[in-house]
């Protein structure tokens, strides 16, 4: 039988080799909306990276990383002065109000893949912001059809602490049909069993998201094709999404420093 606590571990201890911060252009996007509020919330923060780089760099203020994988956050409790929280959405229910930012990273929004689940979220994530806070997150463009490439993209080998050579490879499960895309990556060592991780993800086009975000009283402050800010076109690879309450005046979005 697999100790899957000791699988979750082995895997998030390599997850930031294969997915290094100067090799990630969202990072370079998030970090100043976060260095910019004054309270964060991170949703599905994974080892905690952005938010252990914002303390390094300066920030003073109130940083929280929420993840429902044990592994991922045990490699983010490193940093003991960033609060760290297992579990999904509603484990931040009450929080009412209590943030003027809140992030999903990594294309984490995707993993929501059925309706009332992305619904539930987005409410719960509404409530938690502050008066004029704002969400931020991204999800793949669907016209692009980047799974496309992502057996080449995706697949890899890295030397975990150890020394031992961790390969991955990755394969979509085909034929694609509809929003949902599913795939599998498997991790394999001289040292290790070979280990499997399944998952899908759901593609949305930005009407869509306009939509659901419209269901929790969200609309769309910002919107981007890519890291650089530029204009989301049907050739943009990515939809980078800030959000706000929709009661909230648009001449009001600029106030935040982070968000200009």
């Amino acid at each position: 039988m697999v100790d899957r606590a000791f699988s979750e571990a082995r895997l998030a201890a390599v997850y930031d080799r294969f997915n290094p911060w100067e090799g990630r252009g969202d990072f370079g996007f998030y970090l100043p909306l976060v260095m910019g509020a004054g309270s964060v919330l991170d949703v599905g923060c994974g080892t905690g990276e952005l938010l252990r780089r914002a303390r390094e760099e300066g920030h003073t203020g109130r940083l929280c990383g929420l993840d429902p994988a044990a592994g991922m956050l045990d490699v983010a409790r490193a940093s003991g002065d960033i609060e760290w929280v297992l579990g999904d959405s509603s484990a931040v229910r009450g929080w009412d109000r209590q943030f003027d930012l809140v992030v999903m990273t990594g294309h984490a929004f995707q993993v929501l893949v059925g309706d009332d689940e992305l619904r539930s979220t987005l409410a719960v994530i509404a409530a938690a912001l502050t008066d004029t806070g704002r969400f931020a997150f991204e999800t793949r463009n669907p016209l692009v059809r980047e799974w496309e490439t992502w057996d080449r993209r995706y697949s890899g080998a890295v030397t975990d602490e150890s020394g031992a050579v961790v390969r991955c490879v990755c394969r979509v499960a085909e034929p694609v049909e509809g929003d949902l895309v599913s795939f599998t990556h498997t991790f394999t060592s001289e040292r290790w069993e070979p280990e499997v991780s399944h998952s899908t993800l759901r593609f949305l086009d930005a009407n869509a998201l306009a939509g659901f975000l419209s269901d929790a009283g969200l609309v769309v402050a910002e919107q981007f094709g890519d890291w650089d800010r530029s204009p989301l076109t049907a050739s943009s690879p990515e939809i980078i999404t800030v959000a706000k309450d929709a009661a909230l005046p648009v001449g009001r979005v600029a106030e935040s420093p982070g968000l200009r």
